[in-house]
């Protein structure tokens, strides 16, 4: 992160979940903590949003009762006082609902989606993907609007996930047990070009 808007207290470790929250209430975007550095989100396209908008659609019918699909909600890594992610869309236990928790333990943690934005760096998509299996986060679907791909992590093991499907827009994924089920793809949109930032213009 380039840098932060002024805030009190200063970033240090120990209290790195106190500035983010800080962070959130100043700015609005989305804030993480990934190995001990603060990441800020921009509010998500709309392309980026349809797909989350069509896999929930697709995901809260095929659910048991005792799960529900939620946005935006963080999970915590175990056994660190400052590091949590905050997904695109997630399915836990329906008794988050009731919770006055704002941090999820990754062990209850069914599927997490994790939708790449547009000006995302291959590093950045590692280091996240990286993170969710040191978390041991069991099923992880990062899905690429950039090149019409996803790819469906499972069995994550010392720090890496074993088993990685990859898929391309058209083809359904089969979430594991205990969903179970498959969502298709079809109607997932791939971005357009980079807009330009506003205000810019073109030279003639």
């Amino acid at each position: 992160m380039s840098s932060l808007p002024r805030i009190h207290p200063k970033p240090r470790p120990g209290n790195l979940r106190e500035v983010a929250e800080k962070l959130v209430e100043a700015t609005g975007l989305r804030v993480q903590i990934l190995g001990g550095t603060l990441v800020m989100s921009p509010t998500p396209r709309g392309k980026h949003a349809k797909v989350i908008y069509l896999l929930e659609k697709m995901i809260r019918p095929e659910l048991p009762p005792d799960l529900v699909a939620v946005e935006m909600s963080s999970i915590e890594m175990p056994d660190d006082p400052d590091d949590y992610v905050t997904p695109d869309l997630l399915v836990c236990p329906s008794e988050f609902l009731d919770s006055d928790d704002w941090l999820l333990d990754p062990r209850d943690i069914e599927v997490v989606v994790e939708v790449i934005s547009q000006s995302e760096k291959s590093r950045e998509i590692r280091d996240k993907t990286d993170w969710y299996a040191v978390a041991g986060v069991a099923v992880l679907l990062v899905i690429d609007p950039r090149k019409g791909i996803w790819a469906l992590h499972t069995r994550p093991d010392n720090g890496a996930y074993r088993d990685t499907l990859p898929g391309k827009f058209g083809e359904s994924v089969p979430l594991p047990a205990p969903l179970g089920f498959h969502v298709t793809t079809d109607d997932f949109p791939v971005y357009g070009p980079s807009p330009r930032p506003r205000g810019t213009t073109t030279e003639r």
